[in-house]
């Protein structure tokens, strides 16, 4: 099984395409579709103590946030376009990003490939690009992304990020299989599910 390797621009990580078949893929636990985040923070919300020390991100654990709840458990397998014997089965992998509050990846193989999405939670500040290449509106919410669809260093990806939940939402998807759609529209559809479903904060 190819392991995927997305490189950074500096420290911008990356995160498409058509025709569909009916594959029966199975869900995997190995952390292939772990990338080094290309994130950077905003500065953090403001906070009723106003104490730097209660930034949530100083301290990740890696725990649902207790505001927010568990943002990993707003979506599942069947919001999502792969074939898997099991729709309702957990998420392959959570909490594995200790520098977000909360993290998580629902991974899959097609062939040799490892197909997937992984999300990154961190509460109380906005996540950032420093690389996109695009942005769009999703109700009252400005997404932007980095499509890297057409870099060859890379299998193709897509990265998205937006304000979620009083903090920021980072979205990976990872498709090299040309068998479930655009990449990036794959990412719109799970950010699209991920704000039906937002907490109040």
């Amino acid at each position: 099984m190819r392991r995927v390797v997305i490189s950074l621009l500096v420290a911008a990580f990356g995160l498409t395409s058509a025709c569909a078949y009916t594959v029966n893929g199975t869900p995997v636990a190995e952390q292939v579709l772990d990338v080094d985040p290309p994130f950077t923070s905003a500065q953090p919300a403001p906070s009723e103590s106003g104490d730097p020390s209660a930034d949530p991100s100083a301290d990740p654990s890696g725990e649902p946030n207790a505001d927010v709840g568990d943002i990993c458990s707003l979506i599942g397998w069947k919001d999502l376009p792969y074939d898997v014997p099991d729709k309702g089965a957990k998420p392959t992998d959570t909490g594995y990003d200790k520098s977000f509050d909360q993290s998580c990846k629902w991974q899959t193989s097609v062939g040799s490939l490892d197909v997937g999405v992984t999300l990154r939670f961190r509460a109380g500040r906005s996540i950032t690009l420093e690389q996109s290449n695009g942005e769009f509106d999703l109700a009252d919410r400005k997404v932007t992304y980095f499509d890297r669809t057409t870099d060859t260093s890379v299998q193709p990806s897509c990265v998205l990020v937006m304000d979620y939940a009083g903090g920021g939402l980072g979205i990976i998807v990872i498709d090299g299989s040309a068998r479930y759609g655009a990449i990036c529209d794959q990412g719109k559809k799970v950010a699209e599910t991920l704000l039906a479903k937002e907490p109040a904060n």
